[in-house]
């Protein structure tokens, strides 16, 4: 059975669009085919992470019959699984009847047909104000919130608030820019921006393998110190 997990941003700006990317590549470098669907309609983060033309675009999908399918675009890379994202990309007019009630249960029963062909569903989902974004947490298995760690005090019990009004018990705390915090299940070091965070150099790395093993429980090889001063710790 594939898993299926949302991403609930627990506000703007906290990094969830880049870190679901970063844990589909991380999962698609291991061998295990992920699909990334687009929920945050109103930003179209996931859109820019793609070149040439993206049609249908996930409101598409939502708002037809078309095959999910169509809709799937390969991310480049040497990986020993698949990884396909389908962001939203669309205008303004199409964006609105996208977040109406019925294409928002539509877009459940999109992540039951990615969950059909993909080992992992990863859901971009923005903070729990539109149908779109209901709809993602609802059809999930699993929902991990996204929040960064200054803001993770009010923000991550606001929206466990919100989950629990949705009938969604139990999530996954991820807290981004930050080593360390009392509240996180996982912390995840800022990224670099020019630089994908599944690089074995990378300072995120060894986090997102922890966040996708208590996501998924898929065990993700650790980086290793390199060399005699790799295991050194200077002053």
């Amino acid at each position: 059975m594939s898993e299926t997990i949302a991403f609930v941003g627990a506000a703007g700006g906290v990094g969830t669009t880049r870190l679901t990317l970063e844990c589909g590549r991380l999962l698609a470098a291991d061998g295990v085919d992920t699909t990334v669907l687009d929920a945050a309609y109103g930003t179209q983060g996931l859109s820019d992470q793609v070149a040439g033309r993206i049609a249908p675009d996930m409101t598409a999908l939502c708002l037809s019959e078309t095959p999910l399918e169509e809709g799937l675009i390969d991310i480049p890379g040497e990986r020993a699984g698949r990884l396909s994202v389908c962001p939203a990309h669309a205008s303004f007019e199409r964006l609105a009847r996208a977040k109406r009630p019925d294409a928002a249960e539509r877009f459940g029963e999109r992540i039951e047909a990615a969950a059909r062909h993909a080992d992992c569903v990863l859901v971009d989902t923005p903070p729990l104000a539109t149908n779109p974004a209901v709809a993602a947490a609802t059809a999930v298995e699993t929902v991990a919130v996204v929040c960064d760690g200054d803001r993770a005090e009010s923000a991550v019990p606001r929206t466990e608030d919100r989950l629990a009004d949705i009938g969604v018990d139990g999530s996954t705390t991820l807290l981004t820019r930050t080593s360390s915090h009392p509240d996180a299940d996982v912390a995840v070091p800022a990224f670099e921006s020019a630089t994908t965070a599944t690089t074995p150099d990378s300072p995120a790395r060894d986090a997102l393998a922890d966040a996708v093993e208590v996501l998924t429980g898929i065990r993700i090889e650790r980086s290793e110190p390199s060399g005699l001063f790799g295991s050194v710790s200077f002053r």
